[in-house]
């Protein structure tokens, strides 16, 4: 389904609810692993899991948006945990939508081939998780928005 670049979106990133759930989820455990569990060894070990869901949580929420468009600069702005990273369109050697086996089945990955400021190639590979939603989606719009090249 193509649409024109008016329509496209501009920005994509996890799902705010899934943010959300995590962290509750990461409360939830930590307050299971202090006041029910009497048990040295689970209370570490539910701890643990608590401290897992609570940074995959903020990791989620630091990086939102996790692609997004700038129009202005005929670009892409990708958000990592170490910052804000911006690649003009002329940056951008190779985009594509390539199928790996996860949990028995393929599922598709948006690969981005980049070249950063001091000339080094950069892979960014973005899943269902980092875009919230397909990642074939996604490459349809940056295609629309001549971001990436039809045969890329």
């Amino acid at each position: 389904m193509l649409v024109s670049a008016d329509q496209a979106p501009l920005e994509w990133s996890t799902p705010l609810g899934a943010i959300v759930a995590l962290t509750a989820g990461g409360v939830a455990l930590g307050v299971m692993g202090l006041v029910i569990s009497t048990d040295p060894a689970g209370r570490v070990l539910v701890g643990v899991a608590a401290l897992g869901l609570l940074l995959t949580a903020a990791s989620a929420g630091r990086q939102r948006p996790r692609l997004a468009v700038d129009k202005e600069a005929g670009g892409i702005v990708v958000n990592r945990l170490t910052g804000r990273h911006a690649y003009a369109r002329s940056d951008i050697d190779r985009a594509r939508v390539v199928r790996y086996p996860r949990f028995g089945r393929r599922v598709p990955m948006l690969e981005i081939d980049v070249r950063t400021e001091d000339g080094a190639e950069r892979l960014l590979i973005f899943g269902r998780w980092d875009l919230g939603t397909n990642p074939e989606d996604v490459y349809d719009a940056l295609s629309v928005h001549d971001l990436v090249g039809p045969n890329q």
